[in-house]
């Protein structure tokens, strides 16, 4: 079985994500400093010289580090049966959205991956379901994403990367193989 590979932003954790985003209720698995990331082109199961193919796209992706503002936790995926609670970005949303826009069709066209057709969405997920949480699991879910407080949150966003899976995912689900600066227009 190939491994899921992505292109992303690694979002710094700080002190926020320790303070600001409390263990989610049982069923629900909390994303580490190092799994917080927003996702520019999911690859999906591809192998690993389509992945390093995506990830040469990234050059030129900019001219200087990102700064966003953290908003609410929000589920993502079906309303029913969301896959995940994540973070959507506040300010400097619509950069980030313009320059996933225009980078993530070369990615996954370099890849040989199934490109998504679906808007960029810039979000951070830091909390995921386990696969059959049952209805009122999500339903505590939604109750603690509601009472997280991100929001005024701000982040410098300086690197790229790209991921794959963790090889021990007990204590993480991602890994980086690969990573620049995005104020590094040759990285």
């Amino acid at each position: 079985m190939l491994p899921n590979w992505f292109v992303g932003l690694k979002i710094p954790a700080g002190d926020w994500h320790g303070e600001r985003v409390m263990d989610p209720p049982e069923g629900f698995r909390r994303f580490t400093g190092d799994d917080l990331h927003l996702t520019v082109a999911f690859l999906g199961a591809v192998g690993e010289d389509a992945a390093y193919a995506a990830w040469t796209q990234r050059r030129g992706w900019r001219k200087g580090a990102l700064l966003v503002e953290l908003g609410e936790v929000v589920p993502m995926g079906n309303p029913g049966r969301y896959s995940a609670l994540s973070l959507i970005l506040g300010k400097g949303r619509g950069e980030v959205t313009a320059l996933m826009d225009f980078h993530r069709a070369g990615m996954f066209a370099a890849a040989g991956a199934r490109p998504d057709t679906r808007p960029p969405l810039p979000h951070v997920t830091v909390a995921r379901p386990r696969q059959r949480a049952s209805r009122e699991e999500r339903r505590r879910g939604i109750a603690w994403a509601d009472s997280q407080d991100c929001r005024g949150v701000e982040l410098t966003i300086a690197e790229i990367a790209l991921y794959t899976w963790s090889e021990d995912r007990t204590r993480s689900l991602f890994r980086v193989v690969a990573s620049g600066l995005v104020s590094d227009p040759g990285s």
